[in-house]
């Protein structure tokens, strides 16, 4: 093994990237970059029924758009780059098929035989006995004439590893410590398919060693595959590499994070709005927690705190609140040239010039907590709204509502409301109709904006003007009930 450390996310393109396959890719960065690594992207398609190419352009998208650079690996569908390819499985068939030849004349793997329905009575025994099935081995016993007879055939097959009995697999796990299991649980289990194809215990194990990984950072679904790895390692006679398993990223309930909970596609948060560098932090405290306490981190702060050792093995919680709070931070923090440049698609079906789009950004900008948000918050300034049922209920409570509107409106027909002048202007249509406070401010918002709620008068009735004011309350007073 070389000395450089050498980590890489493998995943399975067989649909969106979800948030957990996410964090892991992000471990994997995290650690390469601390400990001056190389990051690898690998594609692991050997499940031919469920592999695209559109899955294949979503992982390498959803890596681009969360800020992983890799070093080496898959890049495209028609690129790779570094020595150790390729970076897809089903370009290395011939590679496992090697591997495998080595196995079977060792005698540590053996062709089997059996149909689904011998497979499916045998475990139906297991059922009924209340044990947990393996397989017989009973393939394991053919002679060699019986075996030849059987290739020559061409007799559909497995191949299966030859485990041995009841030993002991150990190995440590740089986030739970020490692990065991007993092979007796195992039972020869299967490594490749007669069509060449391997299954992914065999090939992840070809794989590493191949590509030099010397540290393997997973979701802990993975667990339950590492003692038939090693197993396999062992058998190669190949170094171990660093297992470390990451904890399952739960939903606010606790359960296994799933659609039920929100979005948990990665680029679900990307269409939504969301900065990747929000992201990018939010996914790095799935696991880990910084020993200062401190949550909002840039990209460098984080390369320089993260610490494998630091990583818990509970359950992460994946609060979809948090991450729009942590998201709300970063675009409150970025630069306004940025924030416009952002914004600016958002509004793309308002018929208005550039420079009224950006004064209207401007104003709505403590409010937007993602991007997709905007079209909602312009919306005040750019389409008329009737009266919601909870503002009319709010209107209905108000002394003189209609008599103070009538008032403003006459106010505005002979003045045209600009920032300095919007209080007093207000300020006269209470004089006017006898009111002042909740009972002025309340049915002008409701008049003109259709909500109880929204941006400050101040800022919403100067950037509408006098003329668009006055058509939205007569609209609305006419209509309100």
């Amino acid at each position: 093994m070389s000395d450089t450390i050498r980590v890489r996310f493998a995943p399975s393109p067989t649909g969106y990237m979800h948030i957990g396959n996410a964090r892991t890719a992000l471990f994997n960065y995290l650690f390469a970059k601390k400990t001056g690594g190389q990051f690898i992207l690998r594609i692991e398609d050997t499940d031919q029924e469920r592999s695209t190419p559109e899955a294949v352009r979503v992982i390498v998208d959803s890596l681009k758009w969360l800020g992983l650079d890799w070093d080496e690996g898959y890049f495209g569908l028609s690129e790779e780059k570094g020595e150790f390819g390729p970076y897809s499985q089903m370009k290395r068939l011939s590679i496992y098929n090697e591997y495998l030849d080595k196995l079977i004349s060792l005698k540590k793997a053996y062709y089997c035989f059996c149909t689904e329905e011998e497979i499916e009575i045998e475990r139906q025994k297991a059922v009924k006995a209340g044990t947990p099935y393996k397989y017989s081995g009973k393939c394991k016993k053919l002679g060699e004439a019986e075996l030849k007879d059987k290739l020559s055939k061409k007799e559909r097959f497995v191949a299966r590893f030859a485990v041995t009995d009841n030993a002991l697999v150990k190995f440590n796990d740089l986030v739970r410590g020490p692990v065991e299991f007993n092979t007796k649980e195992i039972g020869d289990f299967v490594i490749a398919r007669s069509d060449g194809i391997p299954i992914y215990n065999f090939a992840v194990v070809i794989d590493d060693q191949l590509m030099k990984i010397t540290h393997v950072i997973r979701g802990e679904d993975h667990l339950s595959n590492t003692p038939r790895q090693v197993l396999l390692y062992q058998a190669f006679g190949f170094k171990l590499p660093e297992f470390a398993h990451l904890s399952m990223i739960l939903g606010a309930d606790r359960s296994k994070l799933s659609k039920r909970h929100g979005e948990t596609s990665l680029l679900a948060y990307r269409d939504k709005g969301y900065l990747p560098e929000a992201m990018f932090n939010y996914m790095s405290l799935l696991g880990w927690y910084p020993k200062d306490g401190v949550e909002l981190k840039t990209k460098g702060e984080i390369f320089k705190d993260f610490d494998i050792k630091d990583v818990g093995h509970s359950g992460s919680i994946f609060d979809e609140k948090k991450l729009t709070w942590m998201n709300h931070e970063y675009i409150q923090k970025l630069p306004e040239e940025s924030y416009i440049k952002y914004s600016l698609p958002y509004l793309v079906k308002t018929e208005k010039s550039e420079d009224w789009k950006k004064d209207v950004l401007r104003k709505i900008r403590t409010g937007v907590k993602f991007f997709s948000q905007i079209p909602g918050l312009a919306s005040i300034y750019t389409e008329v709204k009737a009266v919601d049922e909870k503002a009319a209920n709010v209107w209905s409570g108000i002394n003189n509502a209609a008599a103070t509107i009538n008032a403003f409106i006459e106010v505005l027909k002979a003045n045209e409301i600009t920032k300095e002048n919007c209080k007093a202007l207000i300020a006269e249509a209470g004089k006017k109709a006898g009111v002042k406070g909740k009972d002025l401010f309340m049915p002008i918002r409701i008049a003109i904006t259709g909500a109880e709620h929204g941006d400050e008068l101040a800022n919403v009735l100067p950037a509408l003007g006098s003329a668009e004011c006055v058509k939205r309350m007569e609209t609305n007073l006419k209509n309100i009930k």
